[in-house]
Order: C-alpha cells, then structure tokens, then sequence
C-alpha cells in the first residue's frame, strides 16, 4: 500500500463517519437555589444614665437705674426735648402758669443713669449623660438539615 493513499483514505472515513454520528443525552443535571432565614445570634440593647456634677462658673451683668429729680424753675421760650449727656437721658417736665400772659416754665428735669455691675456666680448643677450598652448573644444551633 501507498502510505500517501493510507492517510488520504482515513481522513476520508473519518470525516463521512463524523457526518452520521447522532448524540443522544441519556443524563441532565439540574440546579435550584433557595433562601432562608437563620437566626445566629441575638442583639440587646440597653441605656444607662449617669448623673455628674459639674460647677457653672459665670460672669452675670446687672444694670439698675437711677432716677434723681433736679428742680429748675425757670421760664422757657419752647418745649425742650428729650436728650442725652453721657449717661444720663434728661427728660424735661414742663408746666404751664396761668400769668397775664401764658409763658412755660422748667420745673425740673429727670436725669436717669445707667450703672452697670458685674458679679461672679457659681452654682453646683446636675447633669445628666446617656450611654448604649450592645450585647450580641450567639444562638448555637444542631446540625441544619438541607
């Protein structure tokens, strides 16, 4: 035999036999999933209160007037208006005598000071502070069936 017709003649038979070869599936496989819960531990969760003392220490301004009444007594042409020196407000108070003729006369002014103070307090004061606590308590379970 020619070894060049041998080959030729094989690749021949294969490729005709690959031609007629029919698959035929005899097994399938298949696959599910599926989801579930399962419980692996438990969670506790708890407050705590604290009180503490803490001292306030503050500056607290206080202001209180002073109100003087300053007698006059003399005549004006106009009514005087309210004004302020420094201070002080004067607040003019008029009044009218009845004469021959009708003249307006300063009776008094009032001059009001402010004074200003500024005095320390402490005072001891209860405050108050929140912490969670968190416990995670594990949950042993048998063997989980499938």
């Amino acid at each position: 035999m020619n070894p060049s017709l041998d080959k030729l003649g094989a690749a021949d038979t294969t490729a005709a036999h690959a031609e007629r070869e029919t698959v035929i599936p005899l097994l399938e496989e298949q696959f599910s999933v599926a989801k579930r819960v399962v419980e692996t531990a438990r969670v506790r969760v708890s407050r705590v209160t604290h009180d503490h003392q803490q001292m306030v220490d503050e500056l607290l301004n206080h202001e209180k007037v002073e109100v003087e009444h300053v007698p006059i007594d003399r005549p004006i042409d106009t009514m005087p208006s309210i004004r302020q020196e420094g201070e002080v407000t004067i607040i003019p108070v008029v009044e009218e005598v009845l004469k021959v003729e009708r003249c307006l006369v300063l009776k008094e002014e009032v001059h009001i000071r402010r004074i200003k103070t500024t005095e320390r307090h402490q005072e001891q004061v209860t405050l108050r502070k929140q912490e969670v606590l968190v416990s995670r308590t594990p949950i042993e379970h048998s063997e989980v069936p499938d």
